[in-house]
């Protein structure tokens, strides 16, 4: 895998949810803050607005998508006037999404076109793995219509609008895979409009710098590998010290820092979806012992594997 999926299949938990809302006005709908998800709103028909503390509200529009990494609470209303109800919807609660098109919200108008139409999101995280990538996200990411209109962000949303509308056969499969889809389209076009002047920082610079990104590469292709810093320059073309300043300056941490935190992450994710040996987890991750490897882990994590494993 590349680093972007990388980032996505360790960090999510269960399966991503979605759903196809229509709004009659008046409406506004509050979603309570979820520690541990992440989710997203598509405007597919508009206008409408999205209030959240402490913030300044946000016109959205047809075409809009609304990122939200941090799992804060927020509404969404058709005009800054109407006020929500008082209980905030729990996007964490599986019965939100358990039709494919959510039940029609707010009082229907005479004629039956809705107000506005969103398709929805969510995912749960585990906050153990949670990628620094993610961390570094702000609370909002507001992607405009303009933006979205690139062909294969613009493309994944039509495709998943169809399926939530129009259920066939394999629908369990393919939604999955769309969300997944239109978070990497969310992430990329974020980061790719990301301003380039120096002194950039982050992970947005750091996904942009050629010479970061091929040691980043490097280490998520085969993190079982036993690097050294000298290596890593090699792969990123650059002599060891001018690398390991760019590296810890862009990525916030040196690189061999960010290996073992790669390494251990991956390994809590093997240890939680499989039933995979110790030593089979050990050697994946680039430890030639299970007593090396569970020392490691356990100071990471605070428990042994094993305990891990079972949710200790």
């Amino acid at each position: 895998m590349d680093m972007l999926s990388d980032v996505i299949t360790v960090m999510r938990t269960g399966r991503p949810r979605s759903a196809r809302v229509t709004w009659h006005a008046p409406w506004a709908q509050r979603f309570g803050s979820v520690p541990g998800s992440v989710g997203f709103q598509v405007i597919m028909r508009g206008p409408c607005w999205l209030v959240a503390p402490d913030t300044v509200p946000v016109p959205l529009a047809a075409g809009d998508v609304v990122f939200r990494p941090h799992g804060r609470g927020h509404t969404l209303a058709d005009s800054l006037k109407t006020s929500p109800d008082a209980t905030p919807c729990d996007p964490s609660d599986p019965r939100l999404f358990e039709s494919h098109i959510a039940d029609t919200v707010g009082t229907p108008a005479r004629t039956p076109a809705p107000a506005a139409v969103t398709l929805c999101g969510a995912y749960q995280v585990d906050p153990a793995r949670t990628h620094p990538l993610l961390r570094d996200l702000p609370e909002l990411v507001h992607l405009p219509a303009h933006l979205t209109r690139h062909p294969e962000l613009r493309s994944t949303v039509d495709a998943l609008a169809t399926e939530l509308e129009h259920p066939r056969p394999g629908r369990d499969v393919i939604v999955p895979a769309l969300l997944d889809t239109l978070l990497v389209h969310i992430l990329r076009t974020w980061f790719d409009e990301q301003p380039t002047c120096e002194p950039a920082t982050g992970w947005a610079a750091a996904l942009n710098d050629p010479a970061t990104s091929l040691a980043l590469q490097a280490i998520h292709r085969d993190p079982a590998r036993p690097w050294t810093v000298a290596a890593l320059a090699a792969e990123a073309g650059l002599s060891r010290a001018p690398f390991a300043r760019r590296f810890a300056s862009l990525v916030g941490q040196p690189p061999l820092k960010y290996l073992t935190w790669w390494r251990m992450t991956t390994a809590a994710q093997i240890l939680r979806e499989s039933d995979a040996p110790l030593s089979h987890i050990a050697a994946r991750v680039g430890y030639t012992s299970e007593f090396a490897f569970a020392s490691a882990f356990k100071r990471r994590y605070g428990t042994a594997p094993g305990k891990y494993r079972h949710g200790g």
